[in-house]
């Protein structure tokens, strides 16, 4: 019985197999060898340029580095395991666009329907360049009760001179620094960096570049002029 079934198997094996063979012949569709394109070239884009900006200038990273670490599987730990330092040029501030009804010192509570964004700033690694890469720094401030106090603070004091008190944020549990960021200044940002943060209760996410949470600033260039609200208010010092 054995046997029976072996040679049937067998019998069936050679079957599919010269079945197979017949099938792969090739004679139903033969290859036709073409002639080259000859029409209109294709209009490709020029490739792009290799990134010039190192990953890091010094201790610090660049901001097309940190950008660069932050969107590689490999690297992102690199950037968002542990505190680390930025320095760009600051391109735009939120400070100038903030509304009236934000405006005033801290004690004061904003009416129902103020609304301000989270008080930011964004720098990159030109000075002026608000169309590259930038990174948003939050964490600095709370609100701009807060900076008003700063800017009262801050403002009477000559170039170089330091407060005999910082302006503190008691929520943040930070100092807001001196001089307060403005647009042109070239500052180095120490802090925690990733693709959102949160801010008090407001997340503030900016999954293109990220979004750096502020625990200290340096200044290494000054600003041409220092940070200002678009209307000036006694509270502030204006």
């Amino acid at each position: 019985m054995h046997t029976l079934a072996r040679q049937a198997l067998h019998t069936l094996g050679i079957a599919v197999l010269l079945a197979g063979s017949a099938g792969c012949s090739g004679d139903d569709n033969p290859y036709k060898p073409q002639p080259a394109w000859s029409g209109k070239k294709a209009n490709l884009p020029a490739p792009l340029s290799p990134p010039t900006t190192p990953i890091k200038a010094g201790d610090a990273y660049t901001v097309s580095g940190a950008v660069h670490q932050l969107r590689s599987m490999l690297h992102s730990k690199d950037v968002t395991a542990n505190p680390i330092t930025i320095t760009g040029y600051i391109v735009d501030s939120n400070v100038g666009r903030a509304p009236e009804c934000a405006i005033h010192k801290t004690g004061k509570a904003d009416p129902d329907k103020c609304t301000p964004e989270v008080p930011s700033f964004w720098i990159a690694d030109e000075k002026g360049n608000t169309k590259g890469l930038k990174i948003r720094v939050v964490g600095w401030a709370r609100n701009f009760a807060v900076i008003c106090d700063a800017m009262k603070n801050y403002n009477k004091l000559k170039p170089g001179e330091q407060p005999k008190e910082a302006t503190k944020d008691d929520i943040l549990n930070v100092d807001l620094p001196n001089p307060l960021p403005s647009v042109g200044a070239k500052v180095k940002i120490t802090g925690s960096y990733n693709v959102f943060k949160t801010v008090v209760s407001d997340m503030v996410s900016e999954p293109l570049a990220g979004v750096m949470a502020m625990q200290k600033m340096e200044t290494t260039e000054p600003a041409p002029s220092p940070a200002a609200f678009s209307v000036k208010k006694p509270d502030c010092g204006g």
